[in-house]
């Protein structure tokens, strides 16, 4: 379990495929203090470190991952937001982040406001995957509000910090994203479809 709230970059060093998986490995200032068989957030995904040497360690995205996320559009110098496992008995600043990305979606607005960005994304309606108005969604992994919900698009609003210490920087229309879609909702949207 994640809270969406970024540690730090990870840079992506090499990518090597085998067979169908894709192992990555990366560059993190804080590296040295993770161990193998850790679960990582890159982007809101979670993997697991198989390798670690120094200042670089190593996880690999499976067929799957890489046909639900973005970790298949990687390339070599791309920074990816970082985050390890949330602590039990700390307080959780985002919200409920598992890991696991529900979709991707497509950036189709950036607009600098006068101290803040606002983004616009757009993706496939499926029924479990809602946004509602003020709620949650992980987008790359951060953890954000949504400002304006509609049924197949969502905007958020980033502020300063967010935006120099996570991926936001880099991000332009037309980019593909990691989601999340909030937890508590998915779960009452699917009882509530059962009806």
């Amino acid at each position: 379990m994640f809270t969406g709230i970024i540690e730090a970059f990870a840079k992506v060093n090499a990518l090597k495929k085998e067979g169908e998986n894709l192992h990555i490995e990366l560059e993190s200032k804080l590296a040295t203090e993770l161990k193998i068989d850790q679960s990582v957030s890159h982007n809101g995904v979670c993997l697991t470190v198989v390798a670690r040497d120094n200042k670089f360690y190593t996880v690999t995205a499976i067929k799957e991952t890489l046909e639900k996320t973005n970790l298949g559009l990687l390339k070599v110098g791309d920074l990816v937001n970082f985050e390890r496992a949330m602590q039990l008995g700390s307080r959780l600043d985002g919200h409920i982040v598992q890991g696991h990305v529900d979709q991707t979606a497509k950036c189709i607005a950036a607009e600098a406001l006068d101290g803040s960005w606002k983004y616009t994304f757009e993706y496939d309606s499926i029924p479990e995957n809602i946004t509602i108005e003020k709620g949650s969604i992980t987008v790359n992994g951060v953890s954000l509000t949504v400002v304006n919900s509609k049924n197949n698009s969502f905007s958020v609003a980033i502020i300063p910090y967010t935006y120099e210490n996570t991926n936001f920087k880099d991000l332009k229309v037309g980019k593909i994203v990691n989601l999340e879609f909030d937890l508590i909702g998915k779960y009452i949207s699917k009882l509530y479809l059962k009806r």
